[in-house]
């Protein structure tokens, strides 16, 4: 098989993409422009047929950083720029993992919180989101008189770093049944805002729920 080098200019990959569209290429010419180069005794068109071989599209579309850089011929660099290209992809498609609900809203949000609704102490929870808005997990931090004490951002924020969360939602009922946020409710809040700018964390919203109600509270 000749290098790519050594095609007709109009036979390379780069320049068949140009001159034919990137939808005239064969799957591994595609993947071949994304690699650039290939490795030690192979020319990147036969590293890239490798690859997809032993990886078809949709698995390689599944793949995470330590699964995508240990396949032969891509390095940490490749690796990144193969994960950002089929990040984007399934973004443009609306690829998502049919396990995992998609919070888009404080009403999609409620979903995942209807047990506060009848809880006789307050639960203060947080629900931890993917890039995507995905639940990717769900946290109890506190059970009682909410104040700052009993929820301290380390206890917020260490799960959301733990499962590389992209922003949190958190929430927490009023078995009293009063609606309105507290002095306490408005302080953990700000407080918490401000520790998401510094972890690169972003507070989306703070639910307040009653037995029939929800409100979010408002800064």
């Amino acid at each position: 098989m000749p290098k790519i080098k050594n095609l007709p200019k109009h036979e390379q990959p780069r320049e068949k993409l140009i001159e034919k569209g990137a939808e005239n290429l064969r799957d591994a010419e595609l993947m071949a422009i994304l690699l650039r180069t290939g490795i030690k005794g192979k020319d990147v068109m036969k590293v890239s047929k490798e690859i997809l071989s032993k990886y078809p599209k949709k698995k390689l579309l599944a793949l995470d950083y330590d699964g995508i850089s240990k396949v032969k011929g891509i390095g940490p660099g490749k690796a990144c720029l193969l994960l950002a290209a089929f990040e984007l992809t399934k973004r443009a498609l609306e690829v998502e993992d049919n396990n995992l609900p998609t919070i888009n809203s404080a009403k999609d949000a409620m979903a995942q919180l209807q047990e506060l609704r009848t809880a006789k102490k307050e639960h203060f929870v947080v629900l931890y989101l993917n890039a995507r808005n995905q639940l990717i997990q769900k946290e109890t931090v506190s059970i009682g008189t909410l104040d700052s004490s009993l929820v301290h951002p380390r206890e917020v924020f260490k799960p959301a770093i733990d499962c590389l969360a992209s922003s949190i939602i958190i929430a927490h009922n009023h078995p009293s049944g009063e609606l309105e946020a507290s002095h306490a409710d408005i302080e953990i809040t700000k407080r918490l805002i401000e520790v998401g700018k510094v972890v690169g964390i972003k507070l989306v919203d703070h639910i307040i729920i009653t037995g029939s109600k929800f409100v979010c509270v408002s800064i």
